[in-house]
């Protein structure tokens, strides 16, 4: 029986959507609330927003693509939807960041880990960010009401065989491992949760809230980018928006302006700040775009006698926390160990090496797994972190520095992911980074990692999570938004993502951002049904 493609029913039924890129003509629209950013953020604020019987307009600057696009190919997926094109690099190209850009935002192509904020990261942001109301106990409810929302559970199923191994190394060595959460209902079990679900069962925000929001009478402008807030005194007058081509790669000469009496920034931890940036949005402490951070990753490769085939079966079942706080919030860089979903196209890039060595490595890979660590930037003064800046062509860009502190992470994380890799029963390990080879003993793998200069172009680094950059805080010295996510500075704009974190997470934030805007986008609601 084919999946139903809720759009084209909802369409049908008389949902309001604009195409940017197919305007005959300038465009005017008017909302109570306008939201840019259809992610985890938009799409949650836009659900509670229409639901207290405001008129909302959502603004996405990707493409609007379903279920019935969703085809599993990578040469299709990657252009059309994420940021970039799935170029989004750093400011010095040294570490690939994994963005989304479509309606429904990262949410579309994650890989569906969802995990509630670390207690011990609420805990260290009210007591050394100035921020309120977010204890854990206050968090709960927010975080409860999510996960019902969006089918957020452990993964019931066993895990992959990629997955696998994390649960065999840890055991085998006595350290913590645990199921992940996921937010799906129905899953097939695919593997290729980062090409758009073609099922429908992740419940990401285009199955889910954007759907609820347009049954509302809410409205969805797409293909279209928010250029630049339009600013009078303390308050946002409009927004100004560019279509785009159907590419999504230039603007196609169209404008549209946007008038709302409430305006929510939810674009995420690049974007927003961008946006602020190009429009002169009042920053007298200098604090937009600052203090970005990453969860910068480094990876392991293995290779074994056993078949793995990393490329089928739920993305990321199995973690562990087992080095994430052994030192405390404050101390050494630490980190979450996962695994990524191995793609053949996203593969071949990550496992690095030249023809016929890239060629060998590729061959392997219904035997390969590959681990990952995410540091847990941001805690610690000499961490590593970022600073959104523009482009001559007014286009974010983050240069993100790394650090002594962050590098000492990351060389314990290459020691930690060979020991769980050879205890899971790998034949060979390969940590990834330019001067290394495979190795077929644990002692050779040490031998080799102490030896490795940690150096940017050197360590392949990545990321997909962006958090900070709008950091919230009670101080406006300190932060662009209160606790609220009220912009310090602007009484008409709230912000409603990632980009409010004053530190990482700690684990992937796709949850934290629900549950956060979904505290926020309550009590905005009430704010605007007094006002």
């Amino acid at each position: 029986m084919p999946v139903p493609d809720l759009f084209a029913e909802g369409l049908a039924r008389g949902w309001k959507t604009h195409n940017g890129s197919r305007l005959q003509q300038d465009l005017t629209l008017e909302a109570d609330v306008a939201i840019i950013g259809s992610g985890a953020g938009g799409g949650t604020t836009a659900e509670i927003l229409s639901a207290a019987g405001f008129k909302v307009l959502l603004i996405e600057e990707g493409p609007l693509k379903t279920s019935s696009d969703f085809n599993l190919h990578e040469a299709e997926a990657y252009p059309a939807l994420y940021q970039e094109g799935i170029g989004r690099i750093s400011k010095d190209g040294a570490i690939t960041i994994l963005q989304g850009r479509a309606v429904g935002g990262t949410t579309l192509v994650n890989w569906t880990s969802s995990f509630r904020t670390p207690d011990p990261t609420l805990d260290h942001w009210a007591r050394e960010h100035g921020v309120k109301g977010l204890s854990v106990a206050e968090m709960a409810p927010w975080f409860e009401k999510m996960e019902q929302r969006l089918g957020v559970a452990p993964w019931a199923m066993p895990p992959n065989a990629n997955n696998d191994v994390i649960r065999q190394g840890c055991e085998k060595l006595g350290l913590h491992w645990k199921v992940i959460p996921r937010n799906v209902r129905g899953c097939w079990n695919l593997g290729y949760c980062g090409m758009g679900c073609p099922t429908n069962a992740k419940q990401s925000m285009l199955v889910t809230t954007i759907p609820a929001t347009l049954d509302k009478g809410g409205e969805l402008l797409y293909l279209a980018r928010a250029d630049k807030l339009l600013i009078e005194g303390d308050k946002v007058t409009g927004i100004e928006c560019l279509g785009m081509d159907e590419r999504c790669v230039a603007p196609n000469g169209r404008k549209i302006r946007v008038k709302a009496r409430h305006y929510v920034l939810a674009g995420g931890g690049i974007n927003s700040p961008g946006l602020l940036l190009r429009s002169n949005a009042p920053d007298p402490h200098g604090r937009t775009g600052k203090r970005t951070f990453l969860h910068v990753v480094n990876f392991s490769a293995a290779q074994f006698d056993r078949v793995i085939n990393p490329f089928y079966g739920a993305p990321q079942s199995i973690y562990s926390d087992h080095f994430q706080w052994d030192d405390g919030a404050t101390g050494r860089m630490s980190y979450k160990l996962e695994v990524p979903p191995l793609q053949p196209a996203l593969t071949a890039t990550l496992l690095g090496g030249f023809g016929v060595d890239n060629a060998l490595r590729m061959e392997q890979l219904p035997h390969t797994n590959v681990m990952l660590a995410l540091m847990r930037d941001g805690f610690h003064p000499d961490s590593a972190e970022g600073t959104v800046e523009l482009r001559g062509d007014g286009s974010p860009v983050l240069d993100y520095r790394m650090t002594d502190y962050t590098w000492d992470g990351i060389r314990r994380a290459y020691h930690v992911m060979a020991e769980i890799q050879f205890a899971a029963g790998a034949r060979a390990v390969l940590p990834m980074h330019s001067d290394a080879d495979f190795v077929k003993t644990l002692a050779q793998a040490r031998d080799l990692i102490d030896g490795l200069p940690l150096e940017l172009y050197r360590a392949r680094l990545g990321s997909a999570h962006v958090m900070g950059g709008c950091a919230m805080g009670e101080d406006p010295k300190q932060a662009v938004a209160d606790s609220l996510g009220r912009h310090h500075q602007l009484a008409n704009l709230s912000i409603h993502d990632g980009s409010l974190f004053p530190t990482s997470i700690g684990a992937n934030p796709q949850l934290s951002v629900y549950g956060l805007t979904a505290k926020l986008a309550s009590a905005l609601a009430e704010r605007l049904g007094k006002a």
